[in-house]
């Protein structure tokens, strides 16, 4: 496989790739040919190590070995579907026709034979992610008083100015607006965010409150269902 750094590809719009393969050669060859053609790439060795990334950085699209040690590609794959619509791209070694039809059962969005040609890599990706692109309902911003938040960015503002969260406040929040108003149980919440315990859940929600309500012991935008989980209600 040969990695050309030259290509025709229009520069995305910095989409973000996890790429996750034990090789450490491979990984460095897709994260440079990747970075080139416009992307804003973050590699891991294993499930282990994608997982934790996962936690803690959002991302657009994942190119996943299939061969890896201890959790495979397919599992991983399997795993991220129950709480997780992140376009996955498989890559393997094995070519027959029911290796490939195992992978796409697992969830994924496309399956590339090794050895590739880099372009159509590049060009799998970019049909991927416009496809994600069409099929994903604009979410409208929320107001929550002097607050906006916009979900497709990610951003919550005051007044014009940007206010800081972390990856898992953003989110939290993310995931609320889409469905204001609707109860969201602490368990669901950990399994969309990856947040692994009802725990992380809990304390996203705090400091959460800390940013956007008056009175966080008093929250009026970002509430408790007693017993149940939480829900937004902007304005």
């Amino acid at each position: 496989m040969t990695f050309s750094l030259s290509t025709n590809e229009p520069i995305s719009e910095q989409a973000h790739i996890l790429v996750v393969d034990d090789d450490a050669r491979l990984r460095r060859l897709l994260t440079r040919y990747l970075t080139e053609a416009g992307y804003l790439v973050t590699s891991a060795a294993d499930a282990i190590e994608a997982r934790a990334k996962l936690r803690g950085l959002e991302f657009d699209l994942l190119v996943v070995d299939v061969m890896m040690p201890g959790e495979d590609g397919l599992s991983l794959t399997q795993s991220l579907r129950t709480h997780s619509d992140v376009p996955i791209l498989l890559l393997t070694a094995r070519v027959e026709p029911a290796d490939r039809i195992a992978g796409l059962e697992s969830g994924a969005d496309d399956y590339l034979a090794k050895p590739f040609e880099p372009r159509e890599l590049t060009l799998r990706i970019a049909t991927i992610l416009r496809r994600q692109k069409i099929q994903r309902p604009m979410v409208e911003a929320v107001r929550m008083g002097d607050f906006r938040f916009d979900p497709d960015r990610g951003e919550l503002t005051r007044e014009g100015m940007v206010i800081k969260l972390t990856s898992s406040e953003a989110a939290l929040l993310k995931v609320l607006a889409a469905e204001p108003g609707a109860t969201f149980t602490r368990q669901d919440l950990a399994d969309r965010l990856g947040a692994g315990q009802e725990r992380s859940v809990d304390v996203a929600v705090t400091r959460l409150r800390r940013k956007i309500e008056t009175d966080p012991r008093m929250p009026r935008y970002l509430q408790t269902v007693r017993g149940i989980g939480y829900m937004l209600l902007p304005d």
